[in-house]
């Protein structure tokens, strides 16, 4: 392909890409499955492979392109960025109604609903995102525009309508799904679960690998303007509006109201509403419509004079606990659930909750026969809040967790570490059908056809005893499983082929796979990439390495970008006895799961250590540099601290950034530095592509 046929292909994907994404994500309404965007992702992977030439850093494949970081910068807002003053009745309201008419008047409100996330402001220079930043303690924040920019709706340029210069400010949440999704693998690690889907967003914007952050389920609704670009709109329906029109998500749902007659039946309507969302509300936002009036109004030291934040009381219902069961999960852990009187809360009934693990149990002194308040964690997930002791009869009883499995009768052992219990025979049944489930899930060995229901079938009827039986399955015998009276038929030709087929998927899949607890799919690619074959795991002097390191008290270079906990993990999985059959039988099955040569970390050299930014308009991928100084024995850092020995800064490289790193007394470099650092001091870059000329120079 001609480079200017490549060029003009690659800004077609782009803005095809964008284009879904948008539809996706902000709009809700996708035009194409996930195999045809999948298509068109790979393909623009590739012409970027193969024309560096044209690297963006607005493209959609460099989402995930930040490097871990050992901290975050600081961020100070301008104008600070204020909380809302709150208000719990509408006798409140009223008064706040009447505050503001006898000082302005003219005027209409708007209600929408009170996000429960994390509060972010979005910068944009030059149509493009440059950065972004938590609203930490109003004045100052943390950048964190690594991480955000892995959320697909934060889009990553404007159109040519939005203004040059643009400052916005909303809030990232957790999706509702997504929060129990993360729950369940939190439980599954045998890590404790999050409270919210608040503090599972607050925790996943302060993960210090963007790969750790993309792969939690947040989101975004923008409902603000900041510092600069939104001055010429005259109403904040006008504002959301043009919001909606450059691609940002906005609230699904507000109100203008006239009277505050009008602002009880929205606030009222809302609450009705309020399950209904993606995200959590714990209340409404009434605010002016009017933006002219907002100066007029000014502010508090807490917040402005020109809204309230109207809070939804609590919802919770009293029930007795009648018992605790134990289940057991896909990696062994034992979750004790609370047994409950059917109780209708928030639109449902509910007669389960989990408990989570003992020492939960403990700390909220939870016995069986308590009459006890049940709520919804984040309006999602059943939990008992507290338990009424003054309904006590004595007849209670203390819960104990089993001394064995109470599947398979099997041992129980508490690892260090973990808060939760864990049945640690592989073979156990429980455990079978999930980690089939999980062997043969998209993200794994993408065997489709091979649903929960075969699954439970194949392990009922005794066809498998472990994941990795079943490749010793046919067309024909698979064929004749019985699932509910029916044949598998047909589909056991589309399970054959994907099995096929999973016999070549590479180490990082087939790592995720195995279903080692704490190993998702992020870390499974870390550690991937810095073996050969997954034989080699069982003795990997690099994961020996992390473990070593990590006893030095972090005085010592990080090898692998992962924790010691994944580290010992995979070490322990391959050492005991079910890891070690389990290679005996990939081995005899054939399947040898692969990730290319081993890349050895030096530890010796100018680089080792080193803190390192790039920066600018290069001659090569960046990514290409950031793993060139990774193996010389650098940090790859995204943003200049006190920590960054070199920021190597290419072509078009603003001023921000070389005149913190002279402040900090960093040493500024160009690309034959950076070579000649690598030991490719013979070698000139090739000059980069010039950069368009912009009239409102970008960060980066």
């Amino acid at each position: 392909m001609e480079k200017t046929e490549a060029k003009k292909r690659i800004d077609f994907l782009r803005a095809e890409i964008d284009r879904h994404d948008r539809l996706y994500y902000v709009e809700a309404r996708p035009v194409i499955g996930d195999r045809d965007y999948d298509l068109l992702y790979e393909e623009l992977l590739r012409l970027e492979r193969d024309y560096p030439e044209f690297y963006s850093e607005t493209s959609p494949t460099q989402r995930v392109s930040g490097e871990p970081i050992s901290g975050f910068a600081q961020v100070r807002h301008e104008p600070p960025m204020q909380s809302l003053d709150k208000t719990h009745s509408k006798s409140e309201l009223s008064d706040f109604d009447a505050m503001v008419r006898r000082e302005v008047d003219g005027f209409t409100y708007s209600v929408e609903p009170k996000i429960d996330g994390v509060s972010m402001s979005l910068r944009y220079e030059g149509r493009q995102l440059v950065r972004a930043a938590t609203r930490g303690n109003g004045q100052v924040g943390d950048d964190v525009t690594s991480n955000v920019k892995t959320i697909r709706a934060v889009p990553l340029h404007l159109p040519e309508s939005a203004p040059e210069v643009l400052e916005v400010r909303g809030e990232v949440y957790m999706t509702r799904d997504g929060f129990v999704q993360l729950n369940r693998r939190e439980e599954e690690a045998g890590r404790e679960p999050f409270a919210n889907p608040r503090n599972a967003a607050a925790g996943s914007l302060k993960q210090l690998n963007p790969k750790e952050a993309a792969s939690r389920p947040l989101d975004i609704v923008i409902y603000n303007a900041g510092g600069v670009g939104c001055e010429g709109f005259k109403t904040h329906a006008e504002m959301i509006a043009a919001f909606r029109s450059w691609g940002f998500p906005v609230s699904p749902w507000s109100r203008t109201c006239a009277t505050m007659e009008e602002v009880f039946a929205a606030i009222d309507e809302l609450e009705t509403r309020r399950h209904t969302f993606r995200f959590e509300i714990d209340g409404a936002v009434v605010k002016l419509n009017e933006r002219n009036l907002y100066a007029t109004l000014g502010a508090t030291a807490h917040g402005p004079r020109w809204a309230r934040a109207y809070k939804y009381a609590p919802e919770r219902a009293e029930t007795v606990l009648e018992s605790i069961t134990v289940q057991v999960g896909r990696t062994g852990v034992l979750t004790p659930v609370a047994e409950l009187r059917p109780v209708e809360l928030a639109g449902s009934t509910i007669a389960r909750a989990t408990l989570h693990n003992a020492d939960q149990i403990a700390r909220q002194d939870i016995r069986i026969g308590d009459h006890v308040w049940l709520v919804k964690a984040g309006d999602v997930i059943p939990a008992i809040e507290s338990t009424i002791p003054e309904k006590r009869t004595g007849e209670e009883k203390v819960f104990e967790m089993p001394s064995a499995c109470p599947v398979c009768g099997g041992k129980v052992e508490r690892l260090a570490e973990e808060v939760a219990l864990r049945c640690v025979n592989p073979a156990c049944p429980a455990q079978l059908r999930r980690r089939v489930e999980h062997f043969a899930s998209r993200n794994a060995l993408d065997i489709r056809a091979l649903g929960e229901t075969a699954v439970d079938a194949l392990v009922e009827q005794g066809w498998i005893a472990d994941p990795l039986d079943l490749f010793t399955l046919t067309k024909e015998r698979l064929a004749t499983l019985e699932i509910a009276g029916r044949r598998f038929g047909k589909n056991a030709e589309s399970v054959v082929d994907a099995l096929g087929a999973a016999r070549a998927l590479p180490l990082a899949r087939w790592l995720f796979a195995t279903g080692i607890p704490g190993i998702g799919e992020t870390v499974a690619a870390d550690i991937a990439a810095a073996h050969g074959r997954l034989a080699d795991l069982a003795d990997s002097p690099v994961l020996k390495n992390v473990i070593e390191n990590d006893a030095l008290k972090g005085k010592a270079r990080k090898i692998l970008p992962i924790k010691v906990e994944a580290a010992k993990a995979v070490l322990n999985f391959f050492a005991g006895e079910y890891g070690q059959r389990y290679l005996a039988r990939l081995a005899e099955l054939g399947i040898d799961p692969k990730s290319g040569p081993q890349k050895v970390v030096a530890t010796e050299g100018p680089l080792v250590g080193a803190g390192c930014v790039l920066t600018g308009t290069l001659s090569r991928p960046r990514g290409e540099y950031a793993e060139r100084i990774r193996l010389a024995g650098g940090i790859v850092q995204s943003a200049v601290t006190s920590k960054t020995r070199y920021l190597i800064a290419g072509a078009n490289t603003g001023a921000a950034k070389t005149s913190k790193a002279r402040e900090l007394g960093t040493e500024v470099i160009d690309e034959a530095q950076l070579l000649a650092l690598l030991g490719d001091a013979g070698e000139v870059p090739a000059a980069p592509p010039p950069a368009p000329v912009l009239e409102q120079g970008t960060l980066f």
